[in-house]
């Protein structure tokens, strides 16, 4: 089957073949080339003037007839094409948003991201090369087309909307991660996720300090300030430069590892599940009665809190 391209050039290419030699036709007749090219047009357009050339003969009869069969022909030819594209190209986009669909139907405790800003973009890289399944909500079509080129799963619409929301599967998503650059955005829809899913983590990001507040009152699990942090880290590379030095080179976990692996130690987080090795068993039996050696630096409960250093006979639940 030919592409929509080819058939729009085949149709044009027998098209001008069949005007050339129609003209040539009606010029061989007698007419000149003015009524020549009138007679063509008439002819293959159907408008029904007065003929410039007198269709008398039986050759002359024959000779319009296939003219008008081809030039129709050609012309149906090439319509059929810009018909066949205009269709390919609405149902590619519909098969493509089933596909998306279906792909976002299928996701379980997956990440929202809200904005493909600076932000966003790095965090869905880091999401990407992670192999964390995660999924971007935009509706700016530029940074979409950016997003949907670097292989990323993005819906388009407002965040801000609850139904937007349902439509990313809120109710399936472990994160959510809000990073517009504006604050009172943030905060609406940090209380339509934190209504829509009481369960999920939600992290927004804050443009000033006295958001932090009402982040947190929205029902944000964690905010980040980037000013605040950019600010600290200035202040850390001026007061304390070889110290931030040596913290640069540990934010890679690979490079803690390699280093750490030298003192035959590795740096690990463990999710326990049902039926785990860990699960209600004590910090002490982890650390000193398991086949490998432990040492559980700290804990972090299914309701979000951190136990930094666990007493020995703290419980490992599920």
């Amino acid at each position: 089957m030919q592409t929509p391209v080819n058939r729009i050039r085949t149709g044009l290419a027998l098209f001008f073949l069949t005007f050339a030699i129609a003209v040539a036709g009606y010029m061989f007749s007698g007419a000149g080339f003015v009524d020549a090219l009138y007679m063509v047009v008439i002819t293959i357009f159907s408008v029904g003037y007065e003929e410039s050339v007198p269709i008398e003969s039986t050759g002359l009869k024959a000779f319009t007839i296939v003219v008008i069969l081809l030039g129709c022909t050609s012309l149906l030819y090439v319509s059929g094409g810009f018909i066949q594209m205009v269709m390919e190209g609405e149902l590619r986009r519909s098969l493509d948003d089933r596909r998306r669909a279906q792909r976002i139907e299928e996701l379980r405790d997956h990440a929202i991201i809200c904005g493909f800003g600076r932000m966003g973009q790095i965090l869905a890289q880091e999401l990407h090369e992670s192999g964390y399944p995660f999924l971007i909500l935009e509706k700016d079509s530029d940074r979409r087309e950016t997003a949907e080129q670097r292989g990323y799963l993005v819906l388009e619409g407002d965040a801000a909307e609850e139904g937007t929301l349902t439509q990313a599967g809120i109710a399936a998503a472990r994160f959510l991660a809000t990073v517009l650059p504006n604050d009172a955005v943030n905060v609406f829809i940090t209380l339509s996720a934190r209504e829509l899913n009481p369960k999920v983590i939600i992290l927004a990001r804050g443009e000033l300090p006295s958001t932090e507040r009402k982040l947190v009152q929205a029902g944000a699990s964690h905010v980040v300030l980037p000013a605040a942090i950019g600010g600290l880290r200035l202040a850390h590379m001026i007061v304390r430069p070889t110290t931030t030095q040596l913290l640069d080179s540990f934010e890679n976990t690979t490079v803690i590892n390699e280093d750490l692996d030298l003192l035959g130690i590795h740096l690990c987080e463990v999710l326990v599940e049902r039926g785990s090795v860990y699960q209600n068993r004590s910090v002490d039996f982890i650390e000193h009665r398991l086949e490998e050696a432990h040492l559980v630096v700290a804990i972090r409960h299914a309701d979000g809190s951190l136990t930094r250093r666990p007493p020995a006979k703290t419980q490992v639940l599920q």
